[in-house]
């Protein structure tokens, strides 16, 4: 049985840019969708190739110029990263016919490899894209659904989710199998995905030679999300260097697995020394790696809070990376100890929002957000403090309480 389409927010952004550039690039995680939503969009006029299988890889490598007449444009390559020494001949292929749009469509799921290489090869040719797992408003139907500060009207929930339902939506995640399949059985699923992604990913990138010790760094960095990031202390922990906590993050981040959150200043150079915050890109990663199986434990239980705020954070992420924008996301946090989970930088304004794990809002729940508002003054737009019951409600002057189902 064919599994059903799930409509893409990014579906605009890649038809435009696929009129007006030569090349287009798709990255994210693996089995986010990127081969299906550019299938289904442009399949009928292109060819396609995989270069992952070792021997399509080999004449790929061997043979660019011959690969290239084999596939004509236009045409789509899979997990492009495989054969990074064809992007110098695709750029040859471009440079003879440069006025034509939509010639190649490449999708990647290493940054690391593939943006230093297309930079390099491809700079001014090719648009460049990114397609996480599907944030709630596409699983919903809904992909153009706006966010709450965008829509300046009254919220009407999108779905009358229970609690339940939420936590078990948290639980089973968001990559495109398992929302357009309910009857696959998630744990199996993200087990095969961790273990998979661990051989291949991290072999190729980095050559980490003992997996179980990445493994145990995976659980540790599951345990400490949502919490101030510190090299030094997670290295310890796990007995090893402190450069390779740094490397194997830095796999986690060019492979879209995590979101490193950095501190808000208005000067920018004090963002990237302060410590950060790391959330995993899909909460249903960051459940199974927690070892979490029932929504109540999930909810009652000391992750609760940091699954709350995975899950807001990548909502506003991947609605945002969808429509081909860059997010500007930070943590705010004062020397006297307020704190706003999350600020939507968007132009020159800024969105205070505070996860709550209590499904009942109370007006002390705004209290760190007031202060925010306070010292950015007219920077500041009106807050919000996202929880997972299904109130709405006025918490004081600006700030709103939200159901997550309306985020």
């Amino acid at each position: 049985m064919a599994r059903k389409y799930i409509q893409r927010t990014l579906e605009t952004v890649l038809k435009k840019a696929a009129a007006q550039f030569p090349a287009v690039v798709l990255t994210g995680p693996r089995q986010s969708g990127k081969t299906t939503l550019l299938k289904t969009l442009f399949g009928d006029q292109c060819g396609y190739a995989s270069l992952e299988p070792p021997d399509v890889r080999d004449a790929a490598i061997m043979d660019p110029r011959g690969f290239l007449e084999l596939y004509p444009p236009p045409v789509i390559f899979d997990e492009v990263q495989h054969a990074p020494e064809l992007l110098p001949y695709i750029k040859e292929a471009i440079d003879a016919h440069r006025e034509r749009p939509g010639q190649y469509f490449l999708t990647g799921s290493q940054n690391l490899v593939l943006v230093e290489k297309i930079t390099e090869s491809l700079a001014g040719r090719t648009a460049m894209l990114r397609l996480l797992p599907l944030s709630r408003r596409e699983a919903e139907g809904d992909p153009q659904a706006l966010l709450p500060w965008e829509s300046g009207k009254s919220y009407d929930a999108r779905s009358s989710s229970s609690y339940q339902e939420i936590w078990q939506g948290f639980l089973r995640g968001s990559f495109p199998e398992l929302v357009a399949d309910p009857r696959r059985d998630s744990q199996l699923w993200h087990s095969g995905y961790v273990q998979t992604y661990l051989e291949r990913d991290v072999r190729t990138l980095r050559q980490v030679g003992d997996l179980t010790q990445f493994q145990s760094f995976l659980r540790a960095l599951a345990a400490r999300t949502a919490q101030l990031f510190n090299l030094s202390d997670l290295a310890r922990d796990l007995g090893v260097a402190v450069n390779t906590v740094k490397a194997w993050l830095s796999v986690l981040e060019a492979t879209y697995q995590v979101i490193v959150l950095r501190p808000y200043h208005a000067n920018i150079g004090k963002r990237l020394v302060k410590t950060p915050k790391v959330y995993f890109t899909d909460v249903g990663t960051l459940c199974h790696l927690a070892g979490l199986k029932e929504p109540e434990h999930a909810a009652a239980g000391p992750m609760g809070g940091p699954i709350m705020e995975t899950a807001v954070l990548s909502e506003i992420v991947k609605t945002l990376t969808h429509r081909g924008i860059d997010p500007q996301l930070y943590f705010w946090r004062t020397a006297a100890g307020s704190e706003v989970d999350i600020v939507v930088e968007s132009g020159v304004k800024l969105i205070p929002i505070e996860v709550k794990l209590s499904a009942t809002p109370r007006p002390a729940m705004a209290n760190a957000i007031k202060t925010f508002r306070v010292d950015f003054g007219d920077r500041a737009l009106p807050g919000y403090v996202i929880h997972p019951g299904d109130i709405r409600l006025p918490l004081g002057d600006n700030v709103t309480a939200l159901p997550f189902r309306d985020l």
